[in-house]
């Protein structure tokens, strides 16, 4: 019974604890922080879900503010279905001396055609984001917008990035420099508790936000 005793109540403790006091109070947080418990989803005005806080989604307009490369390939990146399911999540795996992540793959099948698997290497998303935003040959680009993330659908970009993108989709959409700059201050998050992480900007909140100065 010395040991019989300590069983049955550590087994009664453990199924009260695991099956009603934890789940009922990770519900009852849940009901607290509503939004972001059920995936932090982002609503247009006509209440339509078209997206999601925390994952990325594949803006490439030149009035849009972009989001960092991805490596969900034929995944789809931030592609959402009729019923807001997320198609999957992929990184490159690639570490920080692979050939492939620097230079990239570029060859051609029999046929002349680009060989399905060719992958462009940071060299190649430096020179395609200098091109893009207009930036002499030799202007230095953040990190993150020339990498993978790892999960390949990172929703942020740093401060640094959204600034560089600006003059792009300020002439694009023809309004001030200053009003698109103003609206990445507004939406730069600050560092988790003060100490954790880096400043960043959401794309699709800031984005957004871009819709909205072009209908007011």
């Amino acid at each position: 019974m010395k040991q019989l005793r300590p069983a049955i109540f550590l087994t009664l403790f453990f199924a009260v604890f695991t099956g009603l006091v934890f789940p009922y109070t990770l519900y009852a947080i849940g009901k607290v922080m509503p939004h972001q418990a059920n995936g932090s989803l982002v609503v247009n005005a006509k209440g339509e879900v078209i997206g999601s806080e925390l994952i990325a989604q594949p803006f490439s307009k030149p009035e849009y503010f972009h989001p960092r490369p991805s490596g969900t390939g034929d995944l789809g990146y931030g592609t959402f279905d009729k019923d807001h399911a997320f198609a999957g999540s992929s990184g490159t795996n690639l570490g920080p001396t692979s050939d492939k992540l620097i230079n990239g793959i570029h060859k051609k099948t029999a046929d002349g055609k680009d060989d399905p698997g060719n992958f462009d290497g940071i060299g190649d998303l430096v020179i395609a984001y200098r091109k893009e935003n207009s930036l002499p040959a030799d202007a230095l680009v953040p990190a993150d917008a020339v990498t993978r993330s790892a999960s390949g659908i990172d929703p942020d970009i740093s401060p640094e990035n959204a600034n560089l993108q600006a003059p792009r989709v300020a002439a694009a959409r023809k309004v001030s420099l200053d009003a698109v700059k103003k609206l990445i201050e507004e939406n730069t998050e600050s560092r988790f508790l003060g100490v954790f992480g880096d400043p960043a900007v959401n794309v699709l909140n800031i984005n957004l936000a871009l819709d909205k100065i072009a209908k007011s």
